[in-house]
């Protein structure tokens, strides 16, 4: 077998890789060197190993009880590069490895005279999640410009699936069949365009998301999906809920689609508040908001 090159480690506590500061321990962590290597670790697993891939962990909280497997964070795989375009396909190619963050990719484009991909400059992931999760922002999702995509399964196998193998919807992907698989990456379709115009829009974006989003303190993004024809922060306003503690959390009053580790918030007291303020807001609207943050690990 091929020599592991990235870093393991025992008993890792996530409060430090995640963007809210909370939570508990992870049994293990893997930091591979990159795709390659991540491929080697995977192999090595057992298959009924548990496995958590993370980027940068800003849409994710681990419960304070912990979580009993190991997780790898796809901070080494940040292969970046503009590909040949199938002929006549009408398109300039984007690659992104999982691990590429979704701001660096929007600039790349833009520098590179693309555009299409200006919006996830207001995203703060990276790839792996973005694809995953059809993350969008401004009016776009991920899937708009995918062609298709780099998978990666337990034998430690890259395995190509287009677009069609995959059921997309609003702020969620699903395989068609079961493969048990990772994103590892993905291809891009974008346009050429004035970069400096596209340099412009993301740098825009950049601007508004700080203005309009609590990014002095620790969060995870945007805590529920917006129901159809709705706003989830303006239910949340509506509802009284604006400014709620719950312990160390709070309800952003600047965004209220925010929740915010106020200085000790505990990953119970996040998970309790975002549960609360969906019950407010159905008791109040009838509407159920559905949170969007990935929830894993064990409660205490």
């Amino acid at each position: 077998m091929a020599q592991l090159r990235g870093r393991l480690e025992q008993q890792v506590a996530m409060a430090r890789h995640v963007s809210w500061h909370a939570g508990g321990m992870a049994s293990a962590a893997y930091w591979p060197a990159d795709c390659d290597d991540l491929r080697e670790f995977v192999r090595r697993q057992p298959a009924d190993a548990a496995l958590l891939l993370v980027g940068n962990g800003s849409n994710l909280l681990v419960r304070d009880g912990g979580f009993d497997g190991t997780v790898i964070f796809t901070a080494g795989l940040q292969k970046l590069q503009i590909e040949l375009a199938p002929p006549a396909h009408g398109y300039r190619q984007v690659y992104a490895e999982a691990g590429v963050a979704a701001t660096q990719l929007a600039k790349f484009a833009a520098a590179n005279g693309l555009t299409g991909l200006e919006f996830l400059a207001g995203i703060p992931g990276t790839v792996g999640g973005c694809v995953a999760q059809n993350a969008g922002c401004f009016g776009s999702e991920s899937w708009d410009c995918i062609d298709r995509v780099n998978m990666l399964n337990r034998r430690g196998e890259l395995i190509q699936r287009s677009h069609a193998e995959f059921e997309v919807g609003y702020r969620r992907v699903e395989p068609l069949i079961e493969v048990g698989e990772w994103f590892a990456g993905a291809w891009f379709d974008l346009r050429e365009a004035d970069g400096s115009a596209a340099m412009r829009t993301v740098h825009e974006f950049i601007a508004k998301r700080r203005d309009s989003q609590p990014l002095d303190m620790p969060n995870a993004g945007r805590a529920f999906r917006n129901p159809q024809d709705n706003f989830a922060a303006r239910l949340i306003q509506l509802a009284g809920m604006a400014g709620a503690r719950l312990g160390g959390a709070r309800v952003s009053e600047r965004h209220p689609n925010f929740v915010i580790n106020g200085g000790d918030a505990s990953a119970s007291d996040i998970e309790r508040l975002i549960d609360l303020v969906a019950e407010r807001v159905q008791e109040k609207f009838g509407v159920r908001l559905q949170c969007d943050v990935r929830i894993v690990g064990n409660k205490t």
